[in-house]
């Protein structure tokens, strides 16, 4: 939850940052900041929809380009006043932590800045792998940043006037500009991966449970992980812009960003740990002990920049609980509704005992959505009860959501015989990083013998409308919120890319 905080922050403070290096120019650019770096994010979100393939060729030369100018700067800085080396020794820290335990405790949330972006390299693990991401951070990524970190501290130390912008008075006056176009380009980049962890996390949510059907819009027929997802790029949008004009230059952002940040990588650590302990055995130990020493120095980091919480720090705060509430209001609400419609359901044994030949048959083929494969699907009890027939042929079909990213077909079909020629009974199985087409799922069971003519098949939905009962199982601010939720929700056909002219959907009432 906290990373949709840490994704809206890091668009607004990575360009405004890099767009305040126009005032270095001049302070005629001062009253510019502001609407150029809106006018950079507006551009930015815009072009979500279109995908990044044709542009994200450059990300990679840029980010290149980029940190070699960071490499570059810092280090004409350390030759000029190499005596900033001397940080290297950590024995001068530990000195300043204990003759100054206060004020150390609140250098630490500013320092921590220096290690913002961090955070969030889980979200594009499962684009990149492990491997590359670890090869371009100790070889380009880490040094780069290390020497112009240094070289920043040189300029301050020859010249402390210099700390009101170290970054861009490293460079000289010709080179001023284009640095600041350089790190524009390069925050916009930066800002480009967490949209797209974003993106990402929302449709893993969504094939979790977590979230209702949201519509995912795949930008690249080559790149499966490229994705667009309009309701979360829109409200980021808004949230990013408001953020800019509230706060209005990057210092004053700092103050959110330093919680947000900590705050998702005490979680993550935490995760980790948990899940390492669970392994067993020695490694198991080993990892906890290992993951508990860097949870308690996030802890720490985490306290540090707390103490900014009255200065924006309620932000990040705020999207969490925002986004954590709307996360377990779905879940639980999906729970509850499952829970109350499981007690009028029907064992699919029992259903075929009393399925005789007296119940009229129509011509075609019925597939049914079930939620669960051993019970037969509430809406085909309810046609049955309101037409009085059934198809030639029904499949009650369930689509199974996987703990992996993605499936091979081979490992996409199952299919049981109820009554042959009949009744089939199917489950399409696939990853939360996957779109649930069911159509092409439909096309792969032919190779257990079912057929799909599209003019002779129809989709049978149900849909929900909710009451309230007389004993809640909602606070009536959840059922509401959940409601709500629903209502915005896209149609289950459209989620899983059925033609709306053959679907028919029957609503039932619940209680919550």
């Amino acid at each position: 939850s906290l990373f949709y905080g840490d994704a809206v922050l890091t668009p607004a403070i990575s360009v405004l940052s890099a767009v305040e290096g126009l005032s270095v120019v001049t302070p005629a650019f001062d009253r510019w900041v502001v609407p150029v770096t809106i006018g950079v994010l507006v551009a930015l979100f815009s072009i979500q929809r279109g995908g990044t393939g044709a542009v994200g060729r450059l990300f990679g030369p840029v980010m290149v380009l980029w940190f070699l100018a960071l490499a570059v700067l810092g280090g004409l800085s350390i030759a000029q006043t190499p005596a900033v080396l001397a940080a290297l020794d950590p024995s001068r820290a530990l000195s300043f932590a204990i003759h100054s335990p206060g004020l150390t405790f609140l250098v630490l949330g500013a320092v921590f800045l220096a290690i913002t972006g961090a955070e969030a390299l889980y979200a594009d693990m499962g684009h990149f792998g492990a491997k590359p991401i670890r090869l371009a951070w100790f070889t380009l990524v880490f040094p780069a940043l290390m020497v112009n970190y240094f070289g920043q501290g040189a300029l301050v130390l020859r010249d402390p006037g210099a700390i009101k912008n170290p970054f861009y008075l490293l460079a000289s006056g010709d080179w001023l500009l284009p640095l600041v176009g350089l790190a524009t380009a390069a925050t916009v980049i930066a800002s480009q991966a967490t949209i797209s962890g974003a993106f990402s996390l929302t449709q893993q949510a969504t094939r979790l449970g977590y979230l209702p059907r949201i519509p995912v819009k795949h930008t690249s027929e080559t790149e499966r992980g490229q994705i667009y997802v309009s309701h979360v790029n829109w409200t980021m949008l808004i949230l990013v812009v408001l953020l800019v004009l509230a706060f209005k230059n990057s210092s004053a952002i700092a103050s959110a960003y330093g919680i947000a940040v900590s705050g998702t990588m005490i979680l993550t650590t935490s995760l980790i740990a948990v899940l390492g302990f669970s392994l067993g055995g020695r490694r198991s130990l080993l990892m906890l002990a290992v993951f508990t020493l860097i949870g308690l120095a996030e802890v720490v980091f985490f306290a540090a920049n707390a103490t900014k919480f009255a200065e924006g720090g309620w932000f990040p705060i705020a999207c969490g609980l925002v986004v954590f509430t709307m996360l377990t209001t779905w879940k639980r609400a999906e729970t509850v509704i499952a829970g109350r419609e499981g007690r009028h359901r029907i064992p699919v044994d029992d259903f075929l005992k009393i399925c005789g030949p007296d119940i009229p048959r129509v011509e075609g083929t019925a597939v049914y959505l079930s939620p669960d494969s051993d019970y037969v699907p509430t809406v085909l009890l309810h046609n049955l009860k309101h037409n009085k027939v059934l198809h030639e042929r029904m499949v009650f079909l369930t689509i199974v959501d996987s703990d992996v990213p993605r499936l091979a077909d081979t490992e996409r079909t199952e299919v049981r015989v109820l009554e042959r020629g009949r009744i089939y009974q199917a489950r399409l199985h696939f990853g939360f990083m996957e779109e649930p087409d069911v159509p092409r799922g439909l096309k792969l069971l032919e190779r257990h013998g079912l057929r799909f003519e599209p003019m002779q098949t129809t989709f049978f939905l149900g849909k929900s409308t909710i009451a309230r009962a007389a004993k809640a199982g909602l606070f009536t601010w959840r059922r509401e919120l959940f409601r709500w939720m629903q209502r915005n929700s896209p149609a289950t056909a459209e989620y899983f890319g059925l033609q709306p002219e053959r679907v028919i959907e029957l609503g039932t009432r619940v209680t919550l």
